[in-house]
C-alpha cells in the first residue's frame, strides 16, 4: 500500500471503533425494521452477497430485504462472484442486476450502502434521513483500512473471498444487532 493511501487511510482506520459502536447503538435505538434495502454501485457483487446473507438472517423475524445498484439493469453476477458465493452457501448464478426505484428507496424501514459516498447518494437523490442510511463496513469487529467495502468487479478471485468474508463479518454483526 502506498504511503498517500495509507496516509489517505489513517481516519478510517483511527475512527472505525467509534463508528461501529456509535452504528450499532443507532440500530438499537430504533424500532425493528420490517423492510431492508441494501444498495451498491451495480448491483452484481456486493449488494446482492450482502442481501441474500441478510435474507438468511433475518427472514425469521419477518424482515423483508431486497437489493439493487445505482447503474445497469438486468446484469448477471461475474463468475467469480458466483463462486466466491458458493463458499457462503449463496447461489448468484440467477442473480440481475436492478436499479431502486424512487417507491423502493422511500419504502425500506433500513437501507444498508457498501460506501460513505453512496450514504449521501441516497439522502440527496431520495430525500432519506441519513439515521435510515447505514454503512455496512460500520459493522465490521475487526479491525479496518476502509468503511467502505471494496468493489471486486474485474477483480480476481481472491479479492472477491476477501470482500465476500468481510461483507459476512459484517452482515452476522448487523444481523446479531437486528435480532436482538
Amino acid at each position: 500500500m502506498s504511503f498517500l493511501l495509507r496516509v489517505r487511510r489513517t481516519p478510517d482506520r483511527l475512527l472505525h471503533r467509534l463508528r461501529r459502536r456509535k452504528a450499532l447503538e443507532a440500530l438499537r435505538g430504533r424500532p425493528q425494521p420490517t423492510t431492508l434495502l441494501v444498495l451498491c454501485h451495480g448491483n452484481i457483487c456486493r449488494s446482492p452477497l450482502a442481501a441474500a446473507l441478510l435474507d438468511r438472517e433475518l427472514a425469521p423475524l419477518g424482515i423483508e430485504v431486497q437489493s439493487a445498484g445505482f447503474i445497469g439493469f438486468n446484469r448477471p453476477a461475474p463468475d467469480e462472484a458466483i463462486a466466491a458465493a458458493r463458499v457462503h452457501g449463496v447461489d448468484l448464478a440467477n442473480h440481475r442486476s436492478r436499479i431502486p426505484t424512487v417507491d423502493m428507496v422511500r419504502t425500506a424501514d433500513l437501507i444498508v450502502v457498501m460506501e460513505p459516498a453512496q450514504r449521501r447518494l441516497v439522502c440527496e437523490r431520495f430525500g432519506r434521513r441519513a439515521r435510515d442510511v447505514i454503512v455496512l463496513g460500520d459493522f465490521d469487529p475487526v479491525r479496518v483500512e476502509t468503511r467502505m467495502i471494496r468493489d471486486p468487479v474485474n477483480e480476481s478471485r481472491a479479492v472477491f473471498d476477501q470482500v465476500y468474508e468481510r461483507i459476512a463479518r459484517c452482515v452476522r454483526e448487523l444481523a446479531k444487532t437486528l435480532s436482538a
